[in-house]
């Protein structure tokens, strides 16, 4: 039997390990349902509990797939951490949020994704009616461990493609740290803990838990991140700039440039 090419496969997340299903299948829609989530913490404890990063954003809204009663997947609909991504991509003025996170379990069959998104955003036109756009960025940097093992692989946004967003481009390049397991080390974590701002202990834990040395009792915030950066245990990673997509929440947007295409293997 051929190994499933990952980069054809659909990606699943179970206990924040990933596995793929073939995009062909067909979900059984009786078997499933899409409803409003209204407990903050259940969407996140989900996500936080299946998705690779383990983290849970600014949520505006909240939707979930359920499987005979179960929850399967998660949408959450956040406030993006720039307020003015929405505009530089949809235009002066507008209103929007981000889909900040999509996780479904393994068990969703590989369709599952743009029948869970076209629902969601359904609900989110009808419970925020003041928004106009939806914004979601797809990554397509390959994630590997040192010894060269897939943690995540690259994405151009087939589903995105496939519920007829708009291509808006990419967004700008950039210098990501990552730890050696493949987790991703964000610059907000950094500064917490450089400048020892609220939350700064959770952000050092992080690092602790990605391989990062100790702090020394008499190092400033400042000092230590410097030494983290210059350690084995931290990689610096030039990133191309993620894909980014717009949807409407109304109206359908017209998509005028060319989807991007995954490059060749």
């Amino acid at each position: 039997m051929n190994q499933l090419d990952l980069s054809l496969g659909n990606q699943r997340w179970t206990e924040g390990r990933a596995s793929y299903r073939v995009p062909d299948e067909v979900i059984n829609t009786r078997l499933y349902e899409v409803a409003a989530i209204d407990d903050d913490s259940t969407a996140r404890q989900f996500v936080e509990g299946h998705h690779y990063s383990g983290s849970y954003p600014a949520a505006r809204f909240r939707v979930g797939l359920y499987r005979c009663g179960h929850l399967v997947g998660v949408a959450v609909f956040s406030q993006p951490v720039n307020n003015l991504t929405v505009p530089k991509w949809a235009g002066d003025g507008a209103v929007g949020c981000e889909l900040g996170r999509f996780v479904l379990r393994d068990l969703v069959p590989g369709n599952g994704e743009t029948w869970f998104l076209a629902r969601a955003r359904k609900l989110l036109a009808a419970a925020k009616p003041e928004l106009d756009f939806v914004v979601s960025f797809s990554d397509p940097l390959e994630r590997r461990t040192p010894a060269g093992e897939i943690v995540k692989p690259g994405h151009v946004g087939t589903i995105y493609q496939a519920s007829n967003a708009r291509y808006c481009g990419r967004s700008a390049r950039n210098t990501i740290y990552m730890a050696a397991d493949g987790t991703v080390i964000s610059h907000r974590t950094l500064s917490k803990v450089r400048g020892g701002e609220s939350g700064s202990r959770y952000a050092y834990e992080l690092l602790r838990e990605a391989g990062a040395p100790a702090r020394w009792s008499w190092e400033t915030g400042a000092a230590y991140i410097t030494r983290v950066l210059e350690s084995p245990a931290i990689r610096r990673i030039r990133h191309p700039g993620n894909h980014v997509y717009l949807f409407g929440v109304h109206e359908r947007v017209i998509n005028e440039k060319p989807y991007p295409k995954r490059r060749a293997a």
